[in-house]
C-alpha cells in the first residue's frame, strides 16, 4: 500500500475510510516491523498462537491483550525490561527484503545502509514521569524524530500559527515529551520558537523578559506555570501585547483555568486570545490538540491523526471496544513508531463523552476526536473522614470546580492525617490566593459552599497565602510539574512480629 494516501487525506476522510485505511496499515506495520524486531510481541503472538495475518482490520485489534504501564517497569530478574519493546532489527533480515535491495542496487550500498540506520538506530529518549510509578524511557529513532515534526506541525496548523508569527515555549526542559514537542513544531514549520525551559531553567523572570523581548504571539506552556507568570507580570504592571494564542499540555486544563489566564492576558494588553489544551502521552511519543473555540462555548475535543495512530475507548472493566460517543478508557495503538512500541496501550485514561468521526463544528475538519474531560484512575482517592467508612474523591472533578470558583486565584490542595497519626481520619487543607478586590470570607465561604455540595465534603482549613507563598508550595520553577495535590499523610509502620505466647 501507498502509505502516503492516508497521509494526504488524514483531515478529509469519513469513518468508514480511515478505519479501512488503518487497518490495512496496522496489518503492514505488524508484519514488517513490529513482529520481526520486538522480543515482547514475539512472544505476546506466539503466546496467543496468532500471526500478522490474524489482524487484518481494526476489528482483529480485539485479539491482541492490552499493554499497561506495569508491563515495562523493570523487575528484578529484568531490569532492563522496557528494553524488550524496542524494536532492534537483525541486519540480515533487512538486507534481505527485496525493497532493500533494489534501493541497494539503484542508491548503493552505503547510502541505503545508513538510511536503515536512521530509521531503526535509537538516538534519542522521552520518559514518563514517574509520578505514580518508577519513569520508563522511550527510545526513538530518527523516523520517530521526524514523525515528533509531523505531529507537533500539524498543532500549529490547527491552532493556525503562521511562519510570519513567533512562539514562545515555555515548557519545562527534561527528557519529557511536551517541551520536545513544541520544540520540534517550530523547526517543522519553519516558524521563530524560543525555548525557554521553563521556570527551572530560567524562572519566572527569565520568561518574562523572554516574553518582552521577542514578543511572541503564542505561548505553550503547563498552566499552572503560566499563570504564575501572567500573575507576576500583573502585580509588575507590565504590558504584554499581541499575544492571540495560548496552548496548554502537560495538566488537565479547567474552564475555569482558561477564563482566569484570558483575563489575565486581557488585563496585560492582549484580549480575545484563544486558549486550547492538548492531550499527549510518553507512550505514544505524539500529542494532539484542541483547534481554537470561543471562550465559554464546548471545547471541539482533541483532534486525532488516523495515519500515525489508532485510538480505541473502552470498557475499563470489561475491556470491551465501546461505541462511538461512549465514556471509557482510552487505548492507543501506533501506526509509524519505531524505537520503543507498545501495542494497544491502555493509558489510564478515562474519556468523558468518547469518540467521535464527525466533523468538527468549529473548524469543519474530518478527523477522529477524543470529546470531553480526560481523567486519570489515579485522580480517584478514598479518604477517611469518619470512623466507619471511607469516601471516594473524584479529583479531576474536584480541580476542575476549584479553578472555576470566582475569586480564587492559585490553590493547592494538602491532605494529611488528624494529629499526623497514620491511624487517625483523614484531612483536607485548601491553601489559596485570592485575586484582587475579593472579599476573604465571602470566598472561604464559596469554597466551603462549593465543596460541601459538590463533594459532600468540608475543608478543615482554607488558608490564604500571597502569591510568592503558593508558588513555594507549588514549587514552580522547582518541580517538572507544580504541585497541586500534595499528600502529606504519614504512612501507617507495621508493628513489629511478637513471638507467639507460651503455652500454658
Amino acid at each position: 500500500m501507498a502509505h502516503t494516501q492516508l497521509t494526504r487525506h488524514w483531515h478529509s476522510l469519513d469513518r468508514e475510510a480511515v478505519r479501512a485505511l488503518q487497518g490495512r496499515k496496522l496489518h503492514w506495520y505488524l508484519r514488517e516491523c513490529v513482529l520481526p524486531f520486538s522480543k515482547h510481541y514475539r512472544k505476546v503472538f506466539a503466546d496467543a498462537g496468532l500471526t500478522a495475518d490474524s489482524i487484518r482490520s481494526l476489528d482483529d485489534l480485539a485479539k491482541l491483550p492490552f499493554t499497561s504501564k506495569e508491563d515495562l517497569l523493570p523487575t528484578p530478574e529484568n531490569p532492563r525490561r522496557s528494553l524488550d519493546f524496542a524494536l532492534i532489527p537483525d541486519k540480515a533480515v533487512l538486507a534481505r527484503r527485496p525493497g532493500v535491495i533494489l534501493r541497494a542496487l539503484l542508491r548503493g550500498k552505503a547510502r541505503v545502509q545508513d538510511e536503515l540506520d536512521r530509521e531503526w538506530r535509537p538516538t534519542f529518549m522521552t520518559a514518563t514521569t514517574g509520578r505514580s510509578t518508577e519513569s520508563v524511557p522511550f527510545l526513538y529513532s530518527q523516523h520517530d524524530i521526524a514523525n515528533l515534526g509531523k505531529g507537533s506541525g500539524r498543532v500549529a496548523d490547527i491552532c493556525g500559527v503562521t511562519r510570519e508569527e513567533r512562539m514562545l515555549n515555555m515548557f519545562p526542559f527534561a527528557p519529557h515529551l511536551a517541551f520536545w514537542y513544541m520544540y520540534y513544531s517550530g523547526i517543522e514549520r519553519n516558524i521563530f520558537a524560543l525555548a525557554t525551559g521553563g521556570g527551572k531553567v530560567m524562572g519566572t523572570e527569565g520568561n518574562l523578559r523572554a516574553i518582552q523581548k521577542i514578543r511572541p504571539q503564542h505561548l505553550t506552556a503547563m498552566p499552572t506555570f503560566l499563570y504564575h507568570v501572567l500573575t507576576q507580570a500583573v502585580e509588575e504592571k507590565l504590558r504584554i501585547e499581541g499575544v492571540r494564542g495560548v496552548l496548554f499540555g502537560g495538566e488537565k486544563v479547567a474552564d475555569g483555568t482558561r477564563r482566569k489566564v484570558a483575563e489575565l492576558l486581557a488585563q496585560l494588553g492582549s484580549p480575545n486570545v484563544n486558549v486550547v489544551a492538548t492531550y499527549g502521552f510518553t507512550e505514544a511519543k505524539l500529542a494532539f490538540t484542541e483547534c481554537p473555540f470561543p471562550l465559554g462555548h464546548t471545547p471541539p475535543g482533541y483532534h486525532l491523526y488516523p495515519d500515525m495512530g489508532i485510538f480505541e475507548v473502552i470498557d475499563p472493566e470489561t475491556g470491551k471496544v465501546l461505541p462511538d460517543g461512549t465514556p471509557g478508557e482510552i487505548v492507543w495503538t501506533p501506526l509509524e513508531q519505531r524505537g520503543t512500541v507498545v501495542l494497544r496501550y491502555r493509558t489510564g485514561d478515562h474519556i468523558e463523552n468518547g469518540l467521535t468521526y464527525e466533523p468538527c463544528p468549529y473548524c469543519g475538519r474530518r478527523m477522529p476526536r477524543l470529546l470531553g474531560r480526560i481523567s486519570r484512575v489515579s485522580d480517584y482517592r478514598s479518604l477517611r473522614f469518619q470512623k466507619v467508612k471511607g469516601t471516594i474523591i473524584d479529583f479531576n472533578e474536584l480541580e476542575h470546580a476549584l479553578d472555576d470558583v470566582r475569586g480564587l486565584g492559585s490553590w493547592q490542595i494538602e491532605l494529611r492525617k488528624a494529629h499526623d497519626d497514620p491511624l487517625e481520619l483523614d484531612e483536607i487543607n485548601i491553601h489559596a490566593t485570592r485575586t484582587d478586590g475579593v472579599d476573604e470570607e465571602a470566598l472561604r465561604l464559596s469554597i466551603t459552599n462549593m465543596l460541601h455540595s459538590h463533594f459532600e465534603i468540608r475543608p478543615n482549613k482554607i488558608l490564604f497565602h500571597p502569591p510568592e507563598k503558593i508558588r513555594e508550595l507549588q514549587k514552580v520553577g522547582v518541580a517538572l510539574k507544580e504541585q497541586k495535590v500534595v499528600d502529606n499523610r504519614p504512612k501507617a509502620v507495621a508493628a513489629p512480629h511478637q513471638p507467639p505466647p507460651p503455652r500454658p
